[in-house]
């Protein structure tokens, strides 16, 4: 027996010792600063998560509340929606009075986004109870008008002459290729 190594071992033993020094080169220069940039990371992202939780928690409560008031608010909603036909309107209410006008003063009242209508309406009653019953009317109806004050009721002959303007509120419709 020789006391020598044998060449097969000697090579396994270089090989070994190679690729251990690899292995704590790559440690050393590779995954350990790559670990310590990896755990601050970590830790920016659980405090992104934790400020992504809480604005969905708020974005959540924000939608049921959204929901929840157009659910409340679909009349309303759909009110705004409704496009205004003075002509309709005329025909919806022209069997409470004697005579029924509309008279378009202005459009150029903008407030936001919806458009504010001025109607002039001149009417005939034969008593302020129909003139009452007319404004319970148009308040029931599928459009947003206000109805402004003074009201001007003028005797004439068997009849109530009675002269208002009143506010149709409507969503101010988007140009299209805007």
């Amino acid at each position: 027996m020789k006391g020598g190594i044998n060449s097969q071992t000697l090579y396994l033993i270089l090989f070994s010792t190679l690729l251990l020094g690899i292995i704590v080169f790559f440690s050393m220069f590779v995954l350990i600063p790559k670990g310590k940039e990896y755990r601050l990371l970590r830790l920016e992202a659980m405090k992104e998560e934790k400020v992504v939780n809480e604005v969905r928690a708020v974005h959540k409560v924000t939608h049921e509340n959204l929901e929840k008031l157009q659910k409340e608010n679909a009349k309303t909603i759909a009110a705004y929606q409704a496009p205004f036909n003075p002509l309709k309107f005329t025909r919806l209410y022209a069997h409470e009075f004697q005579n029924l006008f509309l008279t378009e003063l202005s459009m150029a009242d903008e407030n936001g986004s919806f458009k504010v209508y001025e109607v002039n309406a001149t009417t005939k009653i034969t008593s302020p109870e129909s003139f009452y019953n007319f404004l319970e009317k148009i308040n029931k109806s599928k459009w947003i008008i206000g109805v402004n004050f003074p009201i001007h009721f003028e005797r004439d002959g068997d009849l109530i002459k009675s002269s208002f303007t009143m506010k149709v509120h409507n969503l101010k419709k988007e140009k299209e290729g805007h």
